[in-house]
């Protein structure tokens, strides 16, 4: 069971360390069955424990601060950790310190910024990005054999028939009713 003080003694570590700070694995589960119990001690209404009441209140109040401060700095923390392991590597103990829902965090944002990084690259090595001209589509209606925008035959294709076709002849076959493009 968590308790006030180590709720705060994890947020004065984080506060005071450049390195991300080992949590317990159900620090988070812990933490909000505390909140919870102090929110429902916070809404008793009783005469006679009203000082404890104000001081239960006064303390939820600090615990979530608390929380919300330890949540940002870890997540600083983890943003800086990107950064530094996408152009050298990550520390092996900074990983291990990670919740699993930081662990997530930090690997959605790498390969976000691996996804930038290359299409940096492309438009500095001037590689343009390729756009696809074709278009997967669905038919819907058989459609018979027709000439397409550049004079080719194509078709004919039978409902439920999956073609990847040009982007300009996917427009009208869709505005016509007669296919709909496949979802990716």
């Amino acid at each position: 069971m968590i308790t006030y003080n180590d709720l705060y003694e994890a947020a004065r570590k984080e506060r005071y360390s450049d390195q991300l700070q080992n949590l317990p694995k159900n620090f988070i589960e812990e933490i909000s069955i505390y909140l919870k119990e102090k929110k429902q001690l916070s809404l008793k209404d009783d005469d006679i424990f009203s000082d404890m009441i104000t001081k239960t209140k006064k303390q939820l109040e600090n615990a979530i601060t608390l929380f919300r401060e330890l949540i940002i700095r870890r997540r600083k923390k983890i943003l800086n950790l990107v950064l530094i392991a996408a152009e050298t590597g990550i520390s092996k103990q900074d990983f291990d310190n990670m919740l699993s829902f930081e662990k997530t965090l930090f690997e959605e944002l790498m390969k976000n910024v691996e996804i930038s990084d290359k299409k940096l690259n492309e438009i500095l090595t001037g590689k343009k990005i390729k756009e696809s001209k074709n278009e997967m589509v669905i038919f819907k209606k058989e459609v018979g054999e027709f000439v397409d925008l550049e004079g080719e035959k194509i078709g004919p294709f039978e409902k439920g028939q999956i073609v990847n076709i040009p982007r300009d002849v996917a427009k009208i076959l869709i505005e016509d009713g007669k296919a709909e493009i496949l979802d990716k």
